[in-house]
């Protein structure tokens, strides 16, 4: 529904306009990078925490946005911390300014945050190992990153760039890994030799057609007719030629929640691309 709907508002055309990345519906304590393959039966329920990460671009100029759901009142804390960092990081960027300020000030107001779960008080922890990040033509995540922690990074903004402020909040550990299977992938950018096999090669021309650099996932494939792309897609992560991005994941039990927006520094403002009536 709401790739249909992304497709149809920015009336998708192959490689010039669509969907910029798979659209994360990532829950409870899986922080970012799930979204349901072929055959997932997945049901949301009333007591999860929901993040929504969605992307859109035109002629590979991509917006990143990101919002968290739920439907009990007791998470509210939760999503009120992320909300409130993700605003306190947009506030604080600028040109000139230092990537790690950016990143304790994120870290600051989220961690004033405490929620209480099953009569215990738990204290709001930013996900340090995740970030924020600069977007270049068809690359979502460029060179520079914004930490959601403080940090010594004094690489700085600088005017005409375009960043999205992405902030993550935890009742756990405040980390994640890798975990689960993977439905996120996306071409490396590096220099690789041709891929061996025939269904390889078949697949990756279809990838560069349709995808480019921008991720995808295994839907996206059997959308194209690629129905039968496992043993292709395998050869071209095997080669390093395309790489995985598994679901990322804090503690089992803990609930996570995401708010992000993408904007760009010009010379006399700073305009957030993906702010609305409604976020």
């Amino acid at each position: 529904m709401i790739e249909n709907g992304t497709r149809a508002l920015v009336e998708a055309n192959g490689f010039e306009a669509g969907i910029g990345f798979p659209t994360g519906l990532s829950i409870n304590d899986c922080a970012a990078h799930f979204t349901p393959n072929a055959g997932d039966h997945v049901v949301v329920q009333q007591d999860d925490v929901l993040k929504v990460d969605i992307g859109v671009h035109v002629n590979g100029h991509i917006v990143d946005s990101a919002f968290t759901m739920s439907w009990n009142d007791r998470y509210k804390p939760l999503l009120d911390a992320v909300r409130d960092a993700t605003n306190t990081g947009i506030r604080e960027a600028g040109i000139d300014v230092r990537l790690g300020d950016v990143g304790a000030a994120i870290q600051e107001v989220m961690e004033s945050y405490e929620i209480e779960l099953d009569g215990k008080t738990i204290p709001i922890k930013p996900i340090r190992n995740l970030c924020g990040h600069n977007i270049e033509l068809y690359s979502i995540h460029s060179t520079k990153s914004v930490p959601i922690v403080a940090s010594s990074d004094n690489t700085r903004m600088e005017e005409g760039e375009l960043f999205a402020i992405e902030t993550f909040g935890s009742t756990g550990r405040g980390y994640v890994d890798e975990q689960g299977v993977c439905s996120h992938y996306g071409k490396d950018q590096g220099q690789h030799a041709p891929p061996r096999t025939m269904a390889a090669k078949k697949l990756l021309a279809i990838i560069d057609k349709n995808f480019g650099t921008l991720p995808f996932c295994r839907r996206y494939l059997d959308r194209l007719g690629e129905t039968q792309h496992y043993l292709g897609l395998k050869n071209l992560v095997d080669a390093g030629i395309v790489n995985t991005y598994l679901p990322l994941h804090d503690i089992k039990g803990s609930y996570t929640a995401q708010f992000e927006h993408t904007f760009i520094l010009r010379p006399t403002v700073k305009e957030v691309l993906s702010r609305g009536d409604d976020y």
